[in-house]
C-alpha cells in the first residue's frame, strides 16, 4: 500500500474541522454574529456527514470487522497515537453531531449572542467530544476530555449571572479535581503495563505477574473515579443538578451528552481490558459499577421527588439515566449492553430536549404562579374552574404541552415511546440471561429502574400541572421557528426510534458483539501497517 484510501483520512475530519474553524472564528468581531454562526453551522454539518459516512462503513464492514484505523504521523501502534472508529464511535459521533446540530440552531437567535466566543468554544467542544470518541489512546483521551472539558467552562459561564458563576467555580473545580485522579490514573497504568494503547493494553495485561497486575489494578481504579465523576455517579455527581440548572438550556444540553462521555469511555475500556471469563483479570471492577450504578438510580430518583426547578429536575433525571447505563455495564451481560444503548440513545435525546424546552416553560411562568400553585396544592384549595366551552388553546400552549408530555413519556418509560422500549429490552435481557435463571441482581436492578421511573413520573406530572393547569391565565410565548424547530427534530427522532425499534436494535446488538469481541480490536490496530516510504529513486 502506498498511500492511505481517502476514507482513513475522513477519520481526522471530526477532530481537524471543529479545531480549524473554532481558531478561524476567534478572532472575528462579534458584530459579524450571521457570519460566525454560518461558519459554525456549516462546520457542524460537515462532522454530520462525516459521521453519516463513518456510521455507514463501519456497519457494512467497509474495514475488515467494520474497524478503520488511522496512524497520526504514521507511527505504527502503539508507539504513535492510533485513532479508530468502530460501530460504537460512529454511532456516538452521529449523537453528537445531530444535538449539536440542534443546539446551534436553537441558541442562534439568542443565546449565541450574549457573550462572546461562543461559536469557537462550540467547536472546541465538539473537537474533544469527537477526539474522546475517536481516540485508542489513553493519554489522549485525556488530551480530548480536557479540551472538552475547557470549552464547556467557559459555555456553562456563558451569559453569566451570579447563580451561573456560583454553579460554575463547583464544575470547574470538581473537573480539575477529576483530571488530575485521571493523570494520576494514566500514570500507574503505564508504569505497569509500559503502555496506555487501549487494545496494546487488552494484550499485554493477561502477561502481567501479580505486582504489576496490582499496581495496574491501583491505576485504573483511579481512571474509573475520574470517569465516574464525569458520568454522575453517586456520591460523585453532586455537581450535576446545580450545574444543569445553572447553564443556559442550549449549554444544559450539550452537558447531557457529556455525561455519556464517561460511560462511553467504561465501555471502551473495560471490555477491551477486562473481558468477562476466567482469570485474575476477568470482570475486574464490575461488581462496584453495577452497585454504584444501582445507588445512582436510587439517588436521582429521590433527587427528582425532592426538586421543584426543572432544571435540578432534569439534572437528578440525566443521573438516573447515567445509573442506569453503569449498572447495565456493571450487571456483566452481553445481551444488556445493547439494550443499554438503545436507552442511552432515547434518553439522551430525550432530556437534550427536555432542557431546550425548559427556555419556552421559564417564558410563561412567573414566580407568584409557581408559589401560587404549590400553596394550593399544601392547603388542598379547591378552585372552581372557568367554562372552557368556546376557548381554543394557543397552538405555542399547545405545542408546549405536547412536546413536554413527549419529553416526560420517554424520560420514564411510559409507553409507547422508546423510552418504554429501551426499559421493556432491559427487562426482556435480565429476565432471559445467557444462562441460568434471573438472579437477585437483575431483580434489584429492575424495581430500582421501575422505582425511579414512577418517581420521575410524579415529579415531571407534578411540575407540568403546575406550569400549565394552575398558573391561571397564560400569555402564549412568542416561539421562533429556529427555536422550535430543533425541538421538534428531537422529539421526532424519539418517534423515529420507536417506529425502527427493530432495525437500530439489530444494528446496536451488532456494536455489543464487537464490543465484546477484543481480539479483533487488537489484531486491527496493532496490525495497521504504516505507509512506506517510496522509492529512493521516486523521491522529487
Amino acid at each position: 500500500m502506498s498511500a492511505l484510501a481517502w476514507q482513513q483520512h475522513l477519520l481526522m475530519l471530526p477532530i481537524v474541522v471543529p479545531l480549524l474553524v473554532g481558531a478561524l472564528l476567534i478572532p472575528v468581531n462579534e458584530k459579524h454574529h450571521f457570519g460566525k454562526y454560518a461558519a459554525s453551522l456549516l462546520s457542524t454539518l460537515l462532522l454530520f456527514a462525516c459521521a453519516l459516512l463513518l456510521f455507514r462503513w463501519t456497519d457494512s464492514e467497509h474495514w475488515p470487522g467494520g474497524i478503520g484505523v488511522y496512524l497520526a504521523a504514521n507511527w505504527s501502534a502503539p508507539y504513535g497515537i492510533a485513532l479508530m472508529a468502530d460501530r460504537l464511535a460512529a454511532l456516538m459521533l452521529l449523537l453528537t453531531a445531530v444535538l449539536a446540530l440542534a443546539v446551534l440552531v436553537f441558541a442562534a437567535s439568542r443565546w449565541s449572542r450574549i457573550g462572546v466566543h461562543f461559536h469557537s468554544l462550540f467547536q472546541f467542544l465538539l473537537m474533544g467530544l469527537n477526539g474522546a470518541f475517536l481516540t485508542n489512546d489513553l493519554f489522549n483521551l485525556f488530551v480530548f476530555f480536557e479540551v472538552m472539558l475547557a470549552a464547556s467552562y467557559g459555555l456553562v459561564l456563558h451569559g453569566y449571572n451570579v447563580e451561573r458563576i456560583r454553579a460554575g467555580m463547583q464544575y470547574i473545580t470538581v473537573n480539575l479535581v477529576a483530571s488530575f485522579l485521571f493523570l494520576i490514573g494514566v500514570a500507574l497504568i503505564y508504569a505497569s503495563a509500559g503502555t496506555l494503547n487501549i487494545s496494546d493494553l487488552g494484550a499485554r495485561v493477561a502477561a502481567l505477574g501479580a505486582d504489576e497486575l496490582r499496581l495496574l489494578k491501583i491505576g485504573v481504579g483511579i481512571l474509573a473515579l475520574a470517569f465516574l465523576t464525569k458520568s454522575a455517579m453517586w456520591p460523585l455527581g453532586f455537581w450535576l443538578p446545580t450545574t444543569y440548572a445553572a447553564a443556559s438550556p442550549p449549554v444544559a444540553a450539550m452537558l447531557v451528552l457529556m455525561t455519556k462521555v464517561g460511560v462511553y469511555a467504561l465501555l471502551r475500556v473495560w471490555l477491551q481490558v477486562f473481558p468477562g471469563g476466567n482469570g485474575p483479570r476477568a470482570d475486574f471492577g464490575f461488581t462496584a459499577l453495577f452497585y454504584g450504578g444501582l445507588l445512582t438510580v436510587l439517588f436521582g430518583g429521590v433527587g427528582m421527588l425532592a426538586s421543584q426547578a426543572p432544571g435540578r429536575i432534569a439534572g437528578y433525571g440525566a443521573i438516573v439515566s447515567s445509573g442506569t447505563l453503569l449498572a447495565v455495564i456493571g450487571y456483566g451481560q452481553p445481551a444488556l449492553i445493547a439494550a443499554g444503548l438503545f436507552y442511552l440513545l432515547g434518553s439522551t435525546v430525550a432530556m437534550a430536549a427536555l432542557m431546550l424546552l425548559i427556555e419556552f416553560i421559564d417564558r410563561i411562568r412567573t414566580p407568584g404562579a409557581s408559589l401560587l400553585a404549590v400553596t394550593m396544592e399544601a392547603f388542598a384549595i379547591d378552585e372552581k374552574p372557568e367554562e372552557p366551552v368556546g376557548v381554543g388553546i394557543p397552538g405555542t400552549l399547545a405545542f408546549l404541552g405536547l412536546a413536554f408530555a413527549a419529553c416526560a413519556m420517554v424520560i420514564t418509560g411510559l409507553p409507547p415511546l422508546s423510552g418504554f422500549i429501551a426499559k421493556f429490552s432491559l427487562f426482556h435481557a435480565l429476565l432471559n440471561p445467557e444462562t441460568g435463571a434471573a438472579g437477585p441482581n437483575a431483580w434489584m436492578l429492575m424495581t430500582l429502574i421501575i422505582a425511579a421511573g414512577l418517581a420521575g413520573t410524579i415529579s415531571l406530572m407534578r411540575f407540568g400541572v403546575r406550569t400549565f393547569w394552575a398558573a391561571g391565565a397564560v400569555v402564549p410565548p412568542r416561539l421562533q421557528i429556529s427555536e422550535v424547530a430543533p425541538v421538534a427534530a428531537l422529539l421526532l427522532l424519539c418517534v423515529g426510534l420507536t417506529v425502527m425499534a427493530g432495525p437500530v436494535t439489530d444494528y446496536l446488538q451488532r456494536v455489543s458483539d464487537s464490543l465484546h469481541q477484543p481480539g479483533r480490536y487488537i489484531e486491527r490496530v496493532l496490525g495497521e501497517p504504516i505507509v512506506p516510504n517510496p522509492p529512493e529513486g521516486a523521491r522529487p
